[in-house]
């Protein structure tokens, strides 16, 4: 058979050896964290009133740890050029619904570390500078297009390459949905966006149970507005195939906002029908999920909101999830993408801010050590697509706003003089 005329392996040959910066801020639970080695030191003292404050650092969690673990099998895999045996490791992970502590997919951390290569490429070509070369923006792509005359019956190729295209269209449209964007990087957003539905327009009916294929059909709306009821139908179809998993009922919030394919009332209609329908998971929290990050992005979409619904929520999610991740991912949630940390003991007013005061009660008895990456995030009102170009740093803004927003929680406490010590046993208030 004949050399194609890109062959992946020439493409990553020339890339680093580690993950890209990407894979380390995909998600706040999906982040890659320093090494182990550092896990769970004692919080520095920051600036008064911090320095009353005592709270364990956990720079990598067990969550972190197996994420990282999957996207850097699949980009192994990828690199080896192992196509086969990376298809069936995701199909094995998709049919077999394994997930992450955290209930992430392993079949898309599989493919979010298969694809890394070639994404970050596209985009450090981009932002270093319009490239001379633009072979340096299609050569990795056509690398992976060309895989697919050996695999042209394989869905779970397909979809990868797929997916590889929206990434890259994400990566011409840039961070920030409010930004001027030139037309030039929206024709190409557009052109991989397009490419991808081709691609996945011929698979996804023919394995209706995977949540790997219909997590990959919903991607497709973040780049193009559709008919609402459609859109709610297509998240609900995945968040039936993957209940454990909030981050499609997040994903559903958003695009039931009316700035992308919903309204607020549709959003309120989504929030209580996943609720009903994961109610044997989480409760009440299906509601919370899909208000998520809608609310913090959207401060409109209070308007229609059951403040007592949502922070029930809160208290089922933590029931059925009752780890530090996620103690940390909520509390982070309420005192600083909701702003909560910032009432200064005030009364609510609305009820967005009903649900921000949630932060104290989260934070006094269920956080026992911070995450440092999570309240980076959060500050970031969880943009995926903000650009952090030193972890080291991003991660230690997170920890000194962790630190900040928790002291203030216990600011009484600690204007009376009292020391605050969180530990894994629990809150220890002590005087002197």
């Amino acid at each position: 058979m004949p050399r194609p005329p890109f062959q992946l392996s020439d493409i990553l040959s020339r890339l680093p050896v580690s993950l890209p910066d990407r894979l380390k801020r995909r998600d706040a639970s999906t982040a890659v964290a320093a090494p182990a080695s550092v896990r769970a030191e004692p919080a520095a003292h920051y600036a008064r009133p911090e320095d009353s404050l005592s709270i364990s650092i956990c720079t990598e969690s067990d969550e972190d740890t197996a994420c990282c673990a999957l996207q850097k099998e699949g980009q192994f895999l990828a690199r080896q050029e192992r196509w086969q045996e990376l298809s069936d490791r995701i199909a094995e992970a998709d049919q077999a619904r394994f997930t992450t502590p955290g209930g992430m997919p392993e079949a898309e951390l599989l493919a979010y570390g298969a694809r890394a290569d070639v994404v970050n490429a596209v985009e450090h070509a981009l932002n270093d500078g319009q490239p001379r070369d633009q072979r340096q923006l299609i050569d990795g792509v056509m690398a992976l297009e060309a895989i697919r005359k050996d695999h042209r019956k394989d869905p779970y190729l397909t979809a990868l390459i797929a997916l590889a295209h929206i990434d890259i269209g994400w990566v011409w449209r840039g961070p920030g949905l409010e930004e001027t964007v030139s037309k030039v990087h929206l024709r190409r957003c557009a052109a991989h966006f397009e490419r991808a539905a081709t691609l996945l327009s011929g698979i996804a009916p023919g394995l209706p149970g995977s949540a790997f294929l219909a997590a990959a059909d919903c991607a497709l709306f973040a780049a193009r507005r559709a008919e609402t009821l459609h859109v709610a139908d297509a998240y609900a179809r995945l968040i039936d195939l993957a209940p454990q998993n909030h981050r499609p009922m997040r994903a559903l919030g958003l695009q039931m906002l009316p700035r992308c394919s919903g309204s607020y009332p549709a959003l309120e209609l989504e929030a209580r029908r996943t609720a009903s329908r994961t109610q044997d998971i989480w409760g009440s929290g299906g509601y919370t999920w899909v208000y998520f990050d809608a609310l913090a992005t959207d401060s409109a979409a209070g308007a229609l909101v059951d403040p007592q619904f949502f922070i029930d929520g809160l208290k089922d999610i933590l029931a059925a999830h009752p780890s530090q991740d996620m103690a940390n991912l909520l509390s982070a949630y309420c005192a600083v993408a909701l702003g909560g940390a910032q009432m200064d003991g005030t009364t609510p007013q609305t009820p967005r801010q009903e649900i921000a005061s949630a932060a104290s009660w989260l934070i006094r008895d269920h956080l026992r050590e911070v995450h440092p990456l999570i309240w980076a995030h959060a500050a970031n009102g969880f943009d995926n697509s903000a650009r952090v170009t030193s972890l080291r740093r991003f991660s230690a803004r997170g920890q000194a706003q962790a630190m900040s927003f928790i002291a203030q929680i216990f600011r009484d406490e600690i204007a009376h003089g009292q020391k605050i010590a969180i530990t894994p046993d629990g809150l220890h208030v002590t005087t002197g």
